[in-house]
Formats: C-alpha cells, structure tokens, sequence
C-alpha cells in the first residue's frame, strides 16, 4: 500500500499513532509532502526517524526550505564555526536544542521538492499552472512556487492533467471548516480511484486541530488520528 501525509510538524506521537492505526508495514510506502519541522515538539525527533525510514519518501515543504536557507545564511556568518551555527539553529527548536547535526542537515538538503510517480505527483504547496491551467513542467518551477503557492488550494483551481496531484500547505479547515482531507473528483466520476482525481489536499492542520491524517493511494481512502 502507499500511503501520502503532509504537514505533520513535529507530532511524533501523533504520527506513530497514524503509522499504527493503518497498519503501516516493511511493505508499504510513505511519501511525505513537507513541513515535518517547527511548531510541534518534536520536530526533530520525528525528522529523524522520517528520514531513517527506507520505505519512506519525503520531499521539502517551506518550513525545511526556511530551515535550510537560515542554516546557510549562519554558514556564511560563522564560515569556521560549525557549532555555534547549529547551536543557533538549534533555538528554532527549544525541546530539541542539541539534537541537530551536521548529516541530517545535509541529508535535509538533499531532498527534492516533487516528487512523481505513475498517475501521481506530489508538492508541498502547488503547481505553477499555465493559462490554459496546464502544469508547467516540474523541473522548470521554482523551488519557491513549489513550497509558497497558495492558489493552487482553492476549490476552483483544477490542473488540466491526466495525473492527481497532491499537496498540503494550507490547513483545509481554511477551506471547509473541518481538518480533513479534501479530494476532487474529476467531473462525471466518484473519486474513487487516483483517475478520477483532480487533485488531493491533506493538510489536516494538525498544529490548529490535533487531527492528523493520511490518504492511502490504493483505494482514496483517508485516516485519522486526534491529538
């Protein structure tokens, strides 16, 4: 089974819970579109164990954007002082101050920004769409309208493309007034597999809610846990 989730922002617990109550095995694949850092308490924690995982695919969301890009501004600031640059790093995260490294910066830095696979694509915050709302194509979007897009959650904006297209970003209560995933069926269809799918929102707001979820692509069923 593969399994998509956003905007987790550092609920550990939480996600544990999630992987849990869908029975998440070796088998299965996770793939995760962005913002696992900031607000939640451990950020850090959870990043970590996310990246361990081998059947785990993540991709950046603004938050490791900005995380990445204070990181190398600090590089230029203390060029011979790699400690004092994670250590002020590390004030983003106040439970979790000593707990970055190097490495996991540098594997944070290494993700991509989609993610694609057979009748999916996966962004944190949206696709640039021409003005016949066709996609541009991924590797020419900038890595800013990748993350920063927030045209592509309204109801309205429908990307003229065979493939679903998922993202978070956006709290969808915003949108409907409950944290769940929102799904948009193509017109004439049910939504009931990824064909007839427009485009999946799943951003819970987990920081706002206490709700995470996560959309399981096999079937388009959506699942839940509550802080």
């Amino acid at each position: 089974m593969t399994y998509a989730i956003s905007d987790i922002h550092g609920e550990y617990d939480l996600f544990l819970r999630l992987l849990e109550k869908v029975g998440f095995s070796d088998d299965d694949i996770l793939i995760s579109c962005g913002d696992v850092v900031d607000k939640g308490q451990r950020s850090i924690k959870l990043l970590k164990f996310m990246l361990a995982m081998p059947n785990a695919v993540m991709i950046n969301g603004n938050h490791e954007y900005d995380l990445l890009k204070y990181y190398r501004a600090l590089a230029m600031q203390f060029p011979s002082s790699p400690n004092k640059v994670l250590s002020k790093l590390g004030k983003n995260f106040p439970s979790e101050s000593n707990a970055l490294d190097e490495q996991t910066i540098a594997t944070l830095a290494a993700l991509p920004y989609y993610y694609e696979i057979d009748g999916a694509v996966f962004v944190h915050a949206g696709v640039p769409l021409d003005s016949d709302t066709r996609p541009i194509p991924l590797h020419e979007a900038l890595k800013e309208e990748l993350v920063y897009d927030r045209n592509f959650k309204d109801p309205v904006t429908l990307p003229d493309d065979p493939r679903c297209f998922f993202f978070g970003h956006t709290p969808t209560q915003y949108i409907c007034g409950e944290p769940k995933i929102l799904t948009y069926p193509r017109s004439g269809t049910h939504g009931a597999c990824l064909s007839e799918l427009h485009k999946v929102h799943l951003d819970t707001g987990v920081y706002l809610s206490g709700v995470l979820g996560c959309f399981r692509l096999d079937d388009c069923a959506s699942f839940y846990v509550d802080r």
